[in-house]
């Protein structure tokens, strides 16, 4: 993790404008929302660099302000072991709240996809600020709870969809922010991700993941370019999903 001097690091507040683009956060009673700033602290991650580790200790509540965190996971035996990268956050998604509820051990990896800068609320202060304020956990249950409803979803369409509608899927979630934007109809033109980041995501093979992307560009939905996905009618993708 790089340490950066107190001079070199921004204020807490000046994070403010981006976080209050999220849904969550901008939602939340004032008092928490100021309490979750004023015990917040500037981290800064380089590319690829670990925030945490499956099985690590709880560190803390998170909100990406800059750059990409990828969580993701590893599974079966050693030598033959696969990768699963479950979702790609932005600015101004929160994340780290299973740790907050349950005080139990990461349960996936956090790393850095390109320089980032995270606001981050330490576990123990926040713990003993809900402790003395304990109204305010149903506010950070309710971001436990849209985690779960996008899992929920991820796992029926794993299920029932095949994988054209699922990428496009995938495309027109990350292209709206996992509806976690406050502003209505917000959405980008651009996302930074690459076709072998898509497969992971999605449990495809990355010459399926290309075939498909093919396919898309050739119905001029998106273009594909290294490291970023272009998108080119968004009306249009999210009709392919279905």
């Amino acid at each position: 993790m790089t340490t950066l001097t107190p001079a070199a690091l921004p204020a807490t507040e000046a994070f403010l404008p981006i976080l209050q683009t999220g849904r969550w956060f901008a939602q939340l009673p004032p008092d928490f929302a100021q309490a979750l700033v004023a015990m917040g602290q500037p981290r800064q991650l380089q590319a690829g660099e670990v925030l945490f580790l499956r099985g690590d200790a709880p560190c803390g509540l998170y909100a990406v302000v800059r750059g990409a965190v990828s969580i993701s996971g590893t599974g079966g035996r050693a030598d033959e072991a696969r990768a699963a990268l479950l979702i790609r956050l932005e600015p101004p998604h929160w994340f780290g709240e299973i740790s907050v509820f349950d005080n139990s051990a990461r349960t996936h990896d956090a790393h850095a996809t390109e320089p980032t800068t995270l606001l981050q609320v330490p576990h123990e202060r926040l713990q003993q600020w809900l402790q003395a304020h304990p109204q305010h956990w149903h506010a950070l249950a309710l971001l436990l709870t849209d985690k779960l409803r996008s899992a929920f979803v991820a796992m029926e369409e794993l299920a029932l969809l095949p994988a054209p509608q699922r990428l496009a899927r995938r495309l027109v979630m990350m292209a709206e922010g996992y509806g976690q934007w406050t502003a209505g109809g917000r959405s980008r033109r651009v996302i930074g991700i690459s076709q072998e980041q898509l497969s992971l995501m999605l449990a495809i093979s990355r010459q399926t993941t290309n075939q498909i992307l093919k396919d898309l560009e050739a119905r001029q939905l998106v273009r594909v370019q290294r490291g970023e996905v272009e998108i080119l009618d968004l009306a249009a993708l999210r009709a392919a999903c279905y």
